[in-house]
């Protein structure tokens, strides 16, 4: 495409990146979370395609289709343990994360699988999420800094995003699985 046409790609992806980032930190429903953080990701793929980084898009597809399952496969368990512990009250929703909390007793299993692939999402140092993360937002400061400084938004949409999304996510871990339990039925969470 022409460089016109990658800039317009590029700055649409670093939107979407940035927007489904602030979105996700204003959910409370555990699956809303997900979707949008799923959206967010889709944007820093686009955001690499855009400014030349086709390898790193790709590759953060295919390590976010890895974690991302597992966090979703994670929350249909936690979303499962809360229909049980609430059984037939219709006034409780089951996915919503204030009514969760001190889950990791209970559940230990999906607590650090959960853990473990929101660390690669939020790019942690030697996770895989880190390695796409880093080669797409690489590939962002190259263009931004210098191909054509004009763009330096590209890189700071991204950087902002990837710190957002550190924090929505381990704010899900922590309201879910650290938080105060907001009920006694929740004990008999397994």
């Amino acid at each position: 495409l022409s460089p016109d046409a990658m800039v317009v790609i590029a700055y649409i992806g670093a939107i979407t990146a940035i927007l489904g980032s602030t979105i996700a930190v204003a959910q409370y429903d555990i699956k809303r979370v997900l979707a949008y953080s799923t959206i967010s990701q889709l944007g820093y793929m686009i955001m690499g395609l855009g400014v030349g980084a086709y390898v790193a898009g790709f590759f953060h597809l295919v390590t976010h289709a890895a974690f991302k399952a597992c966090l979703f496969l994670g929350s249909g368990s936690v979303i499962h343990a809360m229909h049980h512990a609430y059984g037939d009250d219709h006034h409780v929703d089951p996915q919503d994360m204030r009514n969760m909390g001190g889950l990791k007793k209970k559940m230990p299993i999906t607590f650090w699988t959960f853990l473990l692939a929101t660390v690669a999402l939020s790019g942690f140092p030697l996770t895989s999420g880190f390695l796409s993360k880093d080669a797409i937002l690489a590939g962002a400061l190259g263009f931004g800094f210098y191909y054509d400084p004009k763009h330096i938004l590209i890189p700071i949409m991204g950087f902002s995003a990837a710190l957002l999304t550190a924090f929505y996510m381990f704010r899900l871990v922590f309201v879910t699985f650290y938080g105060k339990q907001s009920d006694e039925r929740l004990s008999h969470v397994h």
